[in-house]
């Protein structure tokens, strides 16, 4: 049907006034073979996508790792191991004397532990189809816990050999309160290890007065012993035994007088001086 357009005060529907057409724009349809060689050049320029296009769900990996003092055979085996299994994950070698359930994830013991672990998987991975996302996947961040505190480190993958290289940036986390609500509400956990500044630097403090008081009390107990009345032992007679007199030397009497030192400096200025006198007398001699 053709395009119409309607009146301002009504009325009946009016056709529409095609537009003009000039020589110029008139162009011959394209033919279907030049569109399929179209489409075939796009798709060679197109940068081609991840191999797999559905959602990855299950992220859980394998830990692969030995105890220290093992042959060969069994770390050519681990490293089979490793290769056939594209979720496995290495780590360092494990001492004899610790435990095994040393091995077992932080995250996943705890429950408040566990929501960090979702409250960081939100916050740190890249949304899907995401316009600032890429195919390609060249860096990890791992979330470790020790020492009541959440490590995060930034490694990057380099291509020849698949090793990791810390880039950072890397930081500390220490949890205080979880809330039930958005930044309020009941507390739901609180942790007992937490220290804030001002009752760290309080401790602190404490440290450095108590060491203070300390050495305070033992220069008062140095004094108080020098001021106590030394015990005179009794003389052991068997002390004596081993003792050599010293050699006697014989006294010797000067009955001459020392001669008087020479000074030579003073006696320098004595003959300038009658050398100058001497050049003074001349002198007004030959004036006259």
């Amino acid at each position: 049907m053709a395009a119409t357009k309607r009146k301002r005060r009504g009325g009946l529907a009016v056709p529409a006034k095609r537009p003009r057409k000039n020589g110029k724009d008139a162009r011959p349809p394209a033919k279907p073979r030049d569109k399929a060689e179209e489409a075939e050049e796009e798709d060679r320029n197109r940068i081609p996508g991840p191999v797999c296009k559905g959602k990855w769900k299950n992220k859980e990996r394998i830990l692969i790792f030995s105890s220290r003092g093992i042959n060969f055979r069994t770390r050519h085996l681990m490293q089979d191991l490793r290769m056939l299994m594209p979720h496995s994950k290495a780590d360092t070698k494990m001492d004899r004397k610790d435990k095994l359930f040393v091995i077992n994830e932080a995250f996943d013991e705890s429950p408040h532990y566990a929501l960090l672990k979702e409250l960081l998987i939100q916050i740190f991975s890249t949304p899907r189809y995401h316009p600032k996302s890429q195919p390609f996947v060249d860096h990890v961040f791992t979330f470790t816990v020790l020492d009541n505190r959440i490590w995060f480190r930034n490694f990057q993958i380099i291509e020849e050999d698949a090793a990791l290289v810390e880039i950072g940036p890397r930081f500390v986390l220490n949890l205080i309160k979880i809330f039930q609500g958005s930044f309020g509400g009941p507390t739901l956990y609180e942790n007992p290890h937490y220290q804030s500044p001002n009752m760290h630097r309080r401790v602190i403090r404490s440290i450095t007065a108590a060491k203070y008081k300390e050495k305070q009390q033992v220069k008062e107990a140095q004094k108080l012993r020098k001021k106590e009345p030394k015990t005179i032992l009794p003389h052991d007679p068997t002390a004596d035994v081993f003792v050599t007199p010293a050699e006697e030397k014989p006294i010797e009497i000067q009955w001459v007088k020392p001669e008087p030192k020479v000074d030579l400096k003073a006696r320098k200025k004595r003959v300038y001086k009658r050398q100058r006198k001497m050049k003074q007398k001349v002198n007004s001699g030959n004036a006259k």
